[in-house]
């Protein structure tokens, strides 16, 4: 019986903030208003995208499939943490443990290759633009489409199967507000080095290969835009991939020095990294809808059209 509660543990309970649980209250009130402002700038822009037909085009498309994974990367943590919070609720089940592991990294994924394909997307655009409609028709988009997913799936799911096979008798209780891969392999009282090696190295594999893709699709952009000899031309080439920059740096930089601070800040307080990896997952998506709002002018005119004619 013992051995048989080991490898299927009824629960888990997470740590939540160490050190802050005097303020933890206070704590979860900007994370709800993020997460509030997430729900409905993703809502509205999935809105405007679905009933406006000039905006049924493959950027905007992609764009609604970063807004629905910014609402699944948003919901599947912060709830969770709110409740830890304001109600004090620290359990979770295995298998809710297991689904929101699953769905944390599957949208962080998805939300990669996404950035990859809108990269994509604006290179065809720019340098290509009288073969754009010709080369993204929607055959190609289902392509895209399902090869996102597929990759995303097949590199998330071995995990699940990798942290079922464990037997967890030692502790259940995680370091963190959250699931994640490695930080619940590390509860197991077995060898997890297959879960290191891969929680490691196949997503970071994956991260760098995208990156690598999508800055080779901006030099090839740069260098297309800087031969323009009209400076409007230019000027409107890379206003169209402003707010796309923008949600790249905001998707990257942070995931960035969050591994830093996790590999060589030993030194760093063990609350400020745990606010940091919630952070992480909180303020992308509620900033990407407004960084599209501002930065894209059809989505910009849709907005204040909408709002305008529900005041009248």
């Amino acid at each position: 019986m013992y051995n048989l509660s080991c490898f299927n543990p009824s629960s888990f309970f997470f740590v939540g903030i160490p050190g802050l649980e005097k303020i933890q209250i206070w704590i979860g009130i900007p994370f709800c208003v993020i997460y509030v402002v997430a729900i409905m700038g993703n809502c509205i822009l999935l809105y405007l995208i679905a009933v406006e037909h000039s905006l049924h085009e493959p950027m905007f498309f992609f764009l609604s499939m970063l807004a629905t994974t910014d609402l699944i990367l948003s919901t599947a943590t912060v709830p969770k943490l709110l409740s830890n919070l304001w109600l004090g609720d620290k359990e979770i089940t295995f298998s809710g443990c297991l689904t929101q592991m699953f769905f944390l990294h599957f949208s962080s994924a998805v939300d990669s290759a996404i950035l990859l394909t809108m990269a994509f997307d604006r290179y065809v655009a720019i340098c290509y633009p009288l073969r754009y409609s010709a080369i993204l028709t929607p055959r190609m988009i289902i392509k895209l489409v399902v090869g996102i997913l597929v990759r995303s799936f097949s590199i998330i799911l071995p995990p699940v199967f990798l942290l079922n096979r464990l037997p967890f008798c030692w502790t259940r209780v995680i370091p963190h507000t959250y699931c994640e891969h490695i930080g619940v392999a590390r509860l197991s009282s077995a060898d997890i080095s297959i879960n290191i090696w891969y929680g490691f190295a196949v997503p970071l594999m994956i991260v760098i290969s995208d990156v690598i893709f999508i800055a080779i699709s901006y030099a090839f952009i740069l260098r297309a835009v800087f031969q323009l000899s009209s400076q409007g031309a230019r000027q409107k080439a890379l206003s169209t991939c402003g707010s796309h920059v923008c949600v790249i740096l905001m998707f990257y930089t942070p995931g960035f020095f969050s591994v830093l601070a996790h590999r060589f800040g030993h030194s760093v307080p063990r609350h400020v990294l745990i606010l940091f990896a919630n952070l992480y997952v909180a303020i992308p998506p509620a900033l990407n809808p407004v960084v599209y709002g501002v930065k894209t002018k059809q989505i910009q005119e849709k907005f204040i059209l909408l709002f305008s004619l529900k005041k009248i």
